[in-house]
Order: structure tokens, then sequence, then C-alpha cells
């Protein structure tokens, strides 16, 4: 397939701009219909909702407030009014505002007045849901309001649909992530053309993906957050997989390969890795249907989608664009260094066997070997330290006292706190159905932490009391009062009723959610497990994998809970004022941070399992798997931290605090646990990472990450055994003594094994004619391997070592009989 897209990179690029193209004209012509769905079955605020949607049907729109407040004299003095009223008015008449509550219009406004008269509210109902507001109206009515201020008198305005009109412009946040990844790719690669790769393959994945979102939005509920995740997640794997190919597809290059051969090699081996790495994070994310939450299916969609666009960019776009690049792909030194007579690279075998990890990544590696207990103690400390914040986690949801001082909703939300307390900003509803509701009043109006209780009018045989508590809506002390309120004053009343509101809708999400966390985790740890398991032929590893992940995840959140729910940084950073986690937030990015975590795990292990395959040798395969991935696993990750945290200049709370925990997370996980507490532990354990039982082995399905490295197993021709056996020597011309050399069948197996004596002799026997895989491994020098056909007659086979540049290895797929 990388050799048809290659040949005919016109046809597929046309494809994909026709796709692109197509799906944005049509998504644009039929707009977005997102719609934030939390249906809970089976709780008491749902129940709460199904009755007021039977009493209300028409209070579906959503409903804002404009708060006003005077430095001197009373809201009800004439000369506030005569700038106060008309402006309402003014509002009342805009097309797509359905009614003005006043505080002025009769005696039920007075409410609507605080104690001390310096302060007064308004309320305005939409007639549409407050995603689906127009923006102009929005901002037609926040001007409106706004122009009514004059000295000693401040207007603000708050609520959802005015919240919108503060958010930046659309795509500023993946603008931001896009040029930081622009400039990391071109430290990376020193070319501006292997730069623009990964980028234009994560921009037609994500654009095509975030388009086919907006589609699936008017046929299923999709919410307006899932766009967001989406282009959080799809351009972060998106550059990071073409940055995998592409880093092998330039390795094949230098090693002497023509681009086009260059290009089928790297899709044949890191293009199947990124095919395995995009199915766990789909895996992981579909993960969060075992929740039930219908909130989160849309999230899945939109996510599974564009992440499945960017591996399929990946896969065929990306080849296509490597043939209209050719050799243009490598930097101009690297071009020019390739062309000179003499070159190393150019009259190698090809392959990326030929191109030595040198340099501080091949330094670090031999640290870790000779060091690997300070290591990892050092980095297990820094990650439980940073994991001791979440012992305090506490979910909820964030509301508008937690914007940004400077805003216009937060100055709303802090004076309706101010003139009525702050639980006005979160007034629960008691909804019951029929019986009488007078000695229900009275006990909700003397139960401690209420601040009023009135019963509205009764409706289809339902009353609605709207509670107001002293506390805000994020206060652990609101949440009691629901509690309490449902477990002791509601029967205590006698009658049948249900606390419903946004703020118990949010209780009961943080409670659902919490509740149904612990499955989700082991069903996203154990399919990971299998999958690795699988993979490497391993239980060590893939075990070691979940306890990095569970690791990386309580770290993570510990630095959520210090920055947004202990307020470290928040003011400075300008990112609001402390509150609860976002309840839907864990399972979100425990979705994520497993299927990336699950990504570097599988670029890092595949090379140290490939090494171990030819070499038996498990210090040497660490140290060469680490020192050879550990580059652009670091580049990829630091791709990724810039693209997460980007998404605090996004405007919306649940997405910000998204990107700076995978943020986090991205940073521990690469940095520390990859580069440093892995690698670590591996080493200390030995051999013994490599274990699989027997009959366990013998069970289960063979599934190759990297097959283009690993050739499949032949089975030998009948005939008699015979023998390979000649001298091993270094580039002198010198024996090597002690030198391992292992016979393996192709598809991996061990045969044989001996050690070269004091001439460089050796000697391995051969169980039939066929074709095999030599590994041959000392100290001091380069490991060689190479693939044999051997016949009937004895093959005499010398071998010559290289000097080790710290953790030289020969591919075997670029070795040649």
């Amino acid at each position: 397939m990388a050799r048809w897209c290659y040949r005919h990179r016109l046809t597929v690029l046309a494809v994909w701009v026709a796709a692109l193209l197509g799906v944005g004209v049509t998504a644009s012509a039929g707009g977005a219909d997102y719609a934030n769905v939390f249906s809970l079955p089976d709780t008491d605020s749902k129940s709460a909702y199904d009755l007021m949607e039977k009493a209300f049907p028409k209070a579906s729109g959503d409903t804002d407030t404009v708060v006003w407040k005077v430095g001197r004299g009373s809201v009800r003095d004439a000369s506030v009014r005569n700038r106060i009223e008309p402006a309402l008015a003014r509002i009342g008449r805009m097309p797509g505002v359905g009614a003005v509550r006043s505080p002025y219009a009769g005696a039920g406004g007075a409410g609507q007045i605080s104690g001390d008269g310096t302060i007064a509210y308004a309320q305005l109902t939409f007639t549409e849901r407050a995603n689906t507001v127009p923006k102009q109206l929005v901002q037609d009515v926040v001007d409106t309001a706004r122009a009514a201020e004059r000295p000693g008198l401040e207007v603000e305005s708050g609520g959802q649909a005015i919240s919108r009109i503060q958010q930046p412009p659309a795509g500023l946040s993946e603008m931001v992530g896009l040029a930081a990844a622009a400039i990391v790719l071109f430290l990376a690669f020193g070319s501006l053309f292997a730069m623009l790769l990964p980028i234009a393959v994560a921009v037609f994945g994500v654009g095509i993906g975030l388009f086919s979102t907006q589609l699936i939005s008017h046929v299923t509920d999709v919410p307006d957050i899932a766009p967001l995740l989406a282009s959080l997640i799809g351009l972060g794997v998106g550059i990071d997989y073409a940055l995998f190919i592409v880093t092998r597809h330039r390795r094949g290059i230098l090693g002497g390969l023509e681009p086009e051969d260059a290009a089928a090699v790297a899709l044949d081996t890191s293009g199947r890795a990124v095919l395995f790495a995009g199915g766990t994070v789909c895996i992981a994310l579909a993960g969060m249907l075992v929740t039930d939450l219908r909130f989160l299916d849309g999230v899945v969609v939109a996510t599974s989608l564009t992440v499945v666009l960017s591996v399929l960019a990946a896969v065929t776009l990306l080849p296509a664009l490597l043939g209209f690049l050719g050799p243009r792909v490598l930097s101009r030194r690297q071009r020019r260094r390739l062309a000179a007579p003499g070159t190393p690279g150019a009259s190698a075998a090809g392959g990326p066997g030929e191109e030595r990890a040198v340099g501080l990544a091949a330094r670090w590696s031999g640290t870790v070997q000779r060091r690997p207990r300070v290591i990892a103690a050092l980095a297990l400390a820094v990650m439980v330290v940073l994991a001791l914040p979440v012992l305090s986690l506490r979910l909820g949801a964030t509301d508008q006292g937690s914007d940004d001082a400077s805003t216009t909703t937060r100055k709303a939300y802090d004076l309706l706190a101010e003139g009525f307390g702050p639980g006005l900003n979160g007034p629960l509803q008691v909804v019951s159905a029929g019986g009488d509701t007078t000695a229900l009043v009275e006990g909700i109006g003397g139960t401690p932490g209420v601040a009023r209780a009135v019963a509205l009018p009764p409706a289809h045989g339902v009353t609605v009391i709207q509670v107001v508590p002293t506390t805000s809506p994020q206060s652990e002390e609101t949440d009691r009062l629901i509690d309490t309120l449902r477990d002791r004053v509601i029967p205590k009343a006698g009658v049948t009723a249900h606390v419903g509101g946004a703020t118990a809708v949010s209780k009961d999400f943080a409670s659902v959610t919490g509740d149904r966390l612990p499955a989700f985790v082991a069903t996203i740890v154990g399919l990971g497990f299998l999958l690795l398991l699988i993979a490497f032929r391993s239980l060590v590893v893939p075990l070691t994998a979940a306890v990095m992940n569970l690791i990386a995840a309580a770290a993570s959140f510990g630095v959520l809970v210090a920055v947004y729910q202990w307020g470290w940084g928040l003011e400075l950073l300008g990112l609001g004022k402390e509150g609860p986690i976002q309840a839907f937030l864990p399972i979100i990015m425990l979705s994520l941070l497993f299927g990336l975590s699950m990504d570097y795990q599988v670029f890092l292990v595949s090379r140290m399992h490939e090494e171990w395959v030819h070499t038996r040798d498990n210090a040497r395969a660490v140290r060469v798997g680490l020192a050879e991935t550990s580059r652009v696993i670091n580049s990829a990750a630091l791709i990724m931290v810039c693209v997460f945290l980007a998404f605090v200049l996004s405007g919306n709370q649940g997405a910000a605090m998204a990107g700076v925990g995978l943020a986090a997370a991205v940073a521990l996980d690469a940095f520390v646990l990859r580069t440093a507490l892995v690698p670590a532990a591996m080493h200390l354990l030995g051999r013994a990472n490599w274990w699989l039982p027997g009959w366990l082995e013998r069970r289960l399905p063979h599934l190759a990450v990297e097959p283009g490295e690993e050739p499949q197993e032949e089975t030998p021709r009948p005939g008699a055994a015979t023998v390979v056996h000649g001298f091993v020597r270094d580039t002198e011309g010198d024996p090597v003594a002690g030198a391992g050399v292992t016979l393996l069948s192709k598809g991996g197996r061990q045969l044989d094994r001996v050690t070269s004596l004091a001439d460089g002799s050796y000697i391995v026997a051969v169980p039939a004619p066929g074709t095999y895989l030599m590994a041959v491994t000392s100290p001091l020098h380069a490991s060689h391997a190479r693939h044999l056909t051997v016949g009937e007659a004895p093959l005499v086979h010398d071998v010559e070592l290289r000097q080790d540049a710290a953790h030289p290895v020969n591919h075997p797929s670029s070795a040649r009989p």
C-alpha cells in the first residue's frame, strides 16, 4: 500500500483534499447541533428533570442574568431606573429573547433587589439553548446592558449563553498548538519540508474528523466539549504518528535506500506500530462506554473518529507527500553529506541499522544501565510526591465563579453572591408531583444551609420549590445540603419529591462517575495488558506497563488537584479561581492517558524486544531500545505537551483542565517513566522481562508490532543437520574471544548459542537446510545480525564486529545474507 500511495501520490492527495473540502462544505451548510445531555438513569436529579419537563415543556431556553450595582443610593432611585429599564426593554424586543423578568415589574420583582438596595438583577430567557443562541444576539444583549453604565453604576451579565462570547476565536488554541509543534519539529528535523509533513497529516485528519463530528451532532447527542477534546487528541496523535514514520523514512534514506524504498520500509515497520498504537488509543477511548454515561458517548465518537482519520492519513497521505518531496525530506546538510563520495550511508545496505545513536541519548542510556537502582528510586520518588495531592481529589462541576476575574460573567457571579448570597448562583429545585407541599416548604425553609425556599405556582399537578442555599454551588456544604434534603427533610414531610437543578445534577454525575470509575479503570488496564501480552510475548512487560500507567495517572491528577483545586498558580496563569475537578474529567483523561502511554510503551519496548529476539541479551536490548527511541519519544512528547497546553486558551474550563492534566501526564510519562523508571526497572528485572510460560505461549495468537522487521518463520527443508562456522574478528582483523554467537529461526526462536574461542573461531549447529538469523554480540563491539541461507553442506561465515560507539546496532531487516 505504501508503494502504491507513493507512486500515485497525486491521486491520493486529490482524494484527501476532496474529502476535506466536501465534508467541510457539507458541515458548514448544516451547522452544528451540540447538546450537553447529562442523562443519569436512576438518579434523583433525573427524576426531577423528567417532572419539570412534563410540567414546563416550553421552558427549554437558556436563562441568563443582567446584574447592576450602585456605588451610592439605591437601585430603586429614578436615575438608575431611567437607565436600566429602557435597556431591559430593548433587550426584551430582540428576536430570540423570549422574556425579561425585571425587578421593577410588580411586587414579584422585589426579591431581585438586595436587602441593602445596592444590587439588583434581571432574568432574561432566550428561546434556544445556550449553545445554539446566535453569538451576535448575545453580543447585542451584553452591549445594550453595558450601555446603561455610568460612573457609580456597574452593569454586568452572566449565564451560559453570555459566556460564549468571552471565548477566544474558534481555532486559536489549535493554531497556537500547531505553531509550537512546528518549532519542535523544525528543531528535531532541521528541514522545513520535513517539519510540514506531520502538520499536514494532522490538519487533514483533525479537519475531516471535526467536520464529521459536526455532522454527527445532528443524529445523536454530542456535547460541545467533544470537538475540543477531539482536536486536542487528534492533533497530538496525528503529529506524533507522522513524526515516527518520517523519522524512520529519513533514517532509511540516510542508510542508502532510495526514497520510495525508504517510504515502504518506514510504513512497513513504524507504520504498523502506528496502526497498533492508534488501535490501542481507540480501545482506551471505547472503554468510556462501560460507564453507561450518555454524556460521554459523543466524546467517544468524536475522539475515536478523529484518531482513526489521523492514523489513516499517516499511512496513506504521508507516503504520498513523501513522494512529492523525495530526498528533500532531509536537511540540506544531510543531503550534501549523503551525496559526498565515500559516505558510509550511501554505500550501506540501507535501513535504520546503519545509523548509530550517539550523543546525549547514548550517554543517558549507559547511565541507566550502570545505576538502575538509583535512577529507579529517584524517578519513583518524584512520581509519588506529585501524586500526593490526588488524595484530596474532589469531583464536581465548575461554574462561572471559576472564570477569570476580569470577565463579565465572573463579575456578575460575584455581584449576585455579594447581594443575595452565593447560593443564588446555583439554586436547587425540589420537584413534587401531587400532595400538600406546605409542610415540605416549611421544612426546607427551616433547614440549616437554606437561605430561601419559595414554591412556584403548580402546573399539571407538579409543584416546583426554588431553594437558594447559603453556600456556593461548588462548596461541599451545598453537597451535604442536597443529601440532607433527600435523606431527611423530604421523607419527614411525607410527600414524594426529588431534588434537581444544575447543582444537583453535577453532584449526581460526580457520584455516578466515582462509583463506575473502578470498573472503567479495570477495563482499560486489562485490555492494555492483553494487547501488550500478545504483542511482546511476555507477562512482565505488560504488567510493568500497567503499573507505570497507574503511577502516571496518579501523578497527573495530583498536578491537576494542586493547580485547579488548591489554586496553585491559577491567578498567576489567568486560569480563574480554584474549585472542584470536573466530574467527567477522570474518565476522559484516563482514557486518553492510557492510550497515549501505550503508544510510548509500544515504540520503546518494540525496539527492545527486537534486540532481545536477535541477541537474547537483556542489558543490551534495554540499552539499545532506550538510546534509539528516547529522542523521538521525547520530541513526540514535547509536541503533545505544547498542543495540550495550548488548549488553556480555548476558553472552555473543561478543555483547559484536560489540557493541563494531559500535558502533565505526557511530560511525566515520557520524561520520567519511559526515559528513566521503565528502563531502570527492566535492567533490574533482567531476563525475567521476557518470560512467558510455555503453555501460554502456545495458546496466544501472534501479533507482531513491526512484522516488517520480523520475517515470519519458515519451515526448514527436510535434510540432514549441518553447521555454520567461521571466525569473529574486529575491523583490524584481530580475533574477538568470548563473543556470543546465537542462531535463531526467522521467527526469533533460539536454536543454538556458543561463545567464540581465543582465536575467534565458532561453530553453531543447524537443524536442517533453510534460512536462519545469526546474531553476534560482544561487550566492546556493536552487535551483528545477518540472515543466512544454509544448504546441506556446512556454511563458512566470518563476522567482522565494529567498535561500539555506546550502543551501535545493526537491524536484521537491513542485513543481507
